[in-house]
């Protein structure tokens, strides 16, 4: 039998959803090569597999561990101290590719990352670079951000500075009065975003990537207001809740519709303006006028811009707004009748179940995309159709637990393998089309429960559907034991890795 067929076994029983514990711990013996990594990383795991992992001796099984976008991300806390740097610095950077939506680290192993005083005992990390990866990795809530300020651990109140124009008065009083005396002082050289002339001194050090962050958050001096409009930089300007009244009514006769749209929903437009902008000639601006009674805080405002113009297609990573604005103001948007607000409503994964069923019903298709990728109640139904229409979503629905797995045969002639492939995993099916051209179907359809294990048998021998036969759940525990026992008797052990 070839290295090839065993590769495949090894691959598929990884994967298969029915092996049991001993199965999958046996698959992180280092003679299986890269199947152990790939099932500790690629898939969710039982608890006693998941002890096994985290005090696994080979590092590269611990690594591929602290990427797991399925187990909980509390059973990876014993990684925070792990002694390779590399694992740590793996669990700070998060789930590989990417997801859209990131699973936050309970709070107690961010304050491990964020105040460790060492890379880990490799040394090939430093603490500060596993931090970098931590602050890049969206695996940081927003309730743990908030909660800096108040936080034991002097760094972290350190760290909480650094996001002073997001404090409140009270946080910025204490951390200037903060008992500790390094404290004090990264508050007080923090605190020049909110002081116009500090602003305007610090400005020359700051290159240009990074100019539209003074410009956009900071509060600005007349001079650097001036610069903003000679610069071109007047779309963070136009998004600067700090901006002067002069510079708001300036912006909001911009030449360019897309800043008067940016101005049209601010909290502090003047009615003047927005009687205006409701004349304006462009119809985006016109209806972002529309929307401003929707946006009276900045949270409202910052919301309705998360949404605003990016189209059925959007993908943006899913994060939690900042801060977040009432259930009741997303209840209002639901009920509108601007499907921007409706579009804003269905974003919301907190709306009321009854809401969910009318937005699930909405003639606007954008609404019904939003809400089958962002809400947990959102039906299955949609889930499926959004699936089938929308191909730019289907990455992100096959993560939610509500997608459905039964219910797709009808899909099984669509020229899309995609749509294939799903149904040919359908155990209504009553016929997997194991000879379909795409291999991404074969394999689904060999992997479909409805096989008999006497059918596995002869697909377990075929190149073209060994791995789908080993993943199928119908496949007995005895057999994936006799599949292991050949390929470890027949494998060289890997040279050691790194």
């Amino acid at each position: 039998m070839s290295d090839s067929l065993h590769e495949l076994w090894l691959r598929g029983l990884a994967f298969n959803p029915a092996a049991p514990s001993d199965i999958l711990i046996r698959l992180m013996d280092r003679a299986t090569g890269e199947t152990g990594p790939l099932m500790c990383e690629g898939r969710d795991l039982p608890d006693v597999v998941i002890d096994a992992a985290l005090c696994h001796p080979d590092g590269v099984v611990r690594r591929a561990l602290a990427r797991n976008r399925y187990v909980d991300p509390a059973r990876l806390a014993p990684l925070a101290t792990d002694p390779s740097g590399i694992v740590r610095a793996w669990l700070a950077s998060g789930p590989r590719s990417w997801p859209r939506w990131v699973r936050p680290l309970p709070d107690d192993v961010l304050v491990t990352l964020l105040t460790a005083q060492d890379g880990g005992e490799d040394g090939r990390l430093t603490a500060n670079e596993i931090i970098g990866e931590l602050e890049s990795s969206r695996q940081i809530p927003l309730s743990f951000r908030h909660s800096l300020a108040d936080r034991e651990h002097p760094g972290l109140r350190i760290r909480a500075t650094w996001s002073w124009g997001s404090l409140t008065p009270a946080q910025r009083a204490a951390l200037l009065d903060d008992p500790d005396p390094a404290v004090r002082e990264a508050a007080r050289d923090r605190s020049w975003v909110l002081d116009p002339e500090r602003v305007e001194a610090m400005l020359p050090s700051y290159g240009p990537r990074d100019k539209p962050f003074v410009f956009g958050t900071c509060a600005l001096s007349p001079a650097l207001v001036e610069q903003c409009f000679a610069d071109g930089m007047v779309d963070p300007l136009a998004r600067n809740r700090h901006a002067p009244a002069h510079a708001v009514a300036r912006l909001a006769r911009h030449p360019e519709p897309g800043i008067r749209a940016l101005v049209a929903t601010r909290p502090d437009l003047e009615p003047d303006l927005a009687a205006e902008l409701r004349k304006d000639p462009d119809d985006d601006v016109r209806m972002c006028t529309r929307l401003h009674p929707f946006s009276r805080t900045w949270a409202e405002y910052d919301m309705l811009h998360r949404i605003i113009g990016h189209g059925p297609d959007c993908t943006c990573p899913i994060t939690e707004p900042a801060p977040q604005p009432s259930p009741d103001w997303f209840a209002a948007c639901a009920a509108s009748g601007e499907p921007a607000l409706r579009r804003v409503a269905a974003s919301w994964p907190g709306l009321p179940a009854e809401l969910v069923a009318e937005l699930a019903q909405d003639d606007d298709e954008e609404v019904r995309i939003r809400l089958a990728c962002h809400h947990p109640l959102a039906p299955p139904s949609l889930l499926l159709d959004v699936f089938v229409t929308r191909p730019a979503h289907r990455p992100h629905l096959l993560t939610l637990p509500a997608f459905p797995r039964t219910g797709t045969s009808h899909l099984i002639d669509h020229p899309d393998p995609q749509l294939r492939a799903l149904a040919a995993a359908d155990p209504a099916l009553p016929d997997p089309p194991l000879e379909d051209p795409d291999e991404s179907v074969r394999r689904a359809a060999a992997a479909n429960p409805s096989l008999t294990p006497q059918a596995l048998e002869t697909l377990l021998t075929d190149l073209r559907t060994a791995e789908g036969a080993a993943a199928n759940p119908s496949l007995p525990v005895p057999r994936m034991h006799a599949l292991i026992d050949r390929c470890l008797n027949t494998v060289t052990p890997p040279m050691a890795r790194r």
